[in-house]
């Protein structure tokens, strides 16, 4: 029966983020790829707040597969991180390449740390 929420969250995840990517690199002109970096961070963010809410007993299990596997699964995406990161070193913007990565990594973290914190702070 997970399987089935994993699938429902992803149906969800997916386009969500296809459309908030596209909605944010729409607002903004530049080479950074802003989409995948706010779906990605969002992305932690909900994963944070799920997960201190899992671990007070706020949520139930079910919401796991749901919204961590299946929402937060397809809504962030490493491999297109991964794969503007390389077309920004491969053109020449080396320093925006080495951004991408850090500030992802770092605002990933607050957020699911952030998140966590709140789920916490509200449940328990």
């Amino acid at each position: 029966m997970n399987w089935l929420l994993v699938v429902v969250g992803a149906v969800v995840g997916a386009p969500l983020r296809y459309l908030t990517d596209r909605a944010v690199q729409a607002r903004h002109d530049s080479v950074f790829p802003w989409g995948t970096f706010v779906v990605n961070a969002v992305a932690c963010l909900v994963l944070g707040l799920l997960t201190g809410a899992l671990l007070v007993g706020a949520a139930s299990s079910r919401l796991g597969p749901l919204l961590g596997t299946g929402l937060c699964g397809a809504l962030s995406t490493y491999s297109t991180f991964s794969y503007e990161t390389l077309r920004l070193a491969e053109r020449g913007w080396r320093f925006l390449a080495v951004a991408n990565v850090a500030a992802s990594v770092l605002v990933g973290l607050g957020s699911v740390h952030l998140g966590s914190q709140v789920a916490r702070a509200l449940f328990a």
